[in-house]
């Protein structure tokens, strides 16, 4: 068998290894999204709801990663730019509804926030396991490996928001978090775009 087909097969080998990770991160991301967002709006919680919008961001992520898989550096680079604009997109959601907070002061539901802070957690750390020997590959996965890095950043701000409610009996540190979380993901968005940029330039 020829060099060249070992290298076909290799890539071959990678790319389904992709899909299967990509796959399963998609699924819990999808699962994650609904439960947390019932239970940001039911508790009243800005930064759970930022929460919930990367959850969804993730989700699109993953499902775009997925379509990229077998494309060439071009079409991962565009995709990836693409995620980056759904994590500022979900920055400027989270924005506004920081804003409906500031005009209608509310204090969310503390043992809420800390519950499904830490199912967040626990779901989004099996995705960062899943994804960590990919981080590397390509562009596509790095954006991947990207959202999911802010991912545990996110849950454990809310739930350190949760113990500041219950301590304060006021909803400023859910507000403060959810600020906190939209720089973090103006940041992530600031990189991926970036990143995308480059590598859209280098292969044109």
């Amino acid at each position: 068998m020829s060099g060249c087909c070992n290298d076909d097969c290799s890539l071959e080998h990678l790319r389904g290894k992709q899909r299967g990770t990509l796959q399963a991160v998609l699924a819990i991301n999808a699962v994650m999204f609904f439960v947390i967002v019932a239970a940001a709006f039911h508790a009243k919680s800005s930064a759970l709801l930022s929460d919930s919008l990367d959850n969804l961001g993730d989700a699109l992520t993953y499902g775009l990663s997925l379509h990229a898989v077998s494309r060439g550096a071009r079409a991962k680079a565009k995709v990836a730019l693409f995620k980056g604009a759904l994590i500022l997109l979900a920055a400027m959601a989270v924005v506004a509804q920081i804003g409906s907070k500031l005009l209608s002061p509310v204090v969310p539901a503390f043992d809420e926030m800390g519950i499904f802070s830490l199912t967040g957690l626990m779901a989004n750390s099996v995705c960062l396991f899943l994804l960590w020997r990919h981080r590397n590959e390509d562009v596509n996965m790095s954006s991947v490996w990207e959202c999911s890095r802010n991912d545990i950043a996110s849950n454990l701000s809310v739930f350190l928001a949760a113990g500041a409610v219950w301590l304060t009996g006021s909803g400023w540190p859910d507000i403060f978090v959810a600020s906190c979380l939209v720089l973090l993901l103006m940041r992530s968005a600031i990189h991926v775009i970036s990143s995308s940029r480059t590598e859209l330039a280098a292969v044109t």
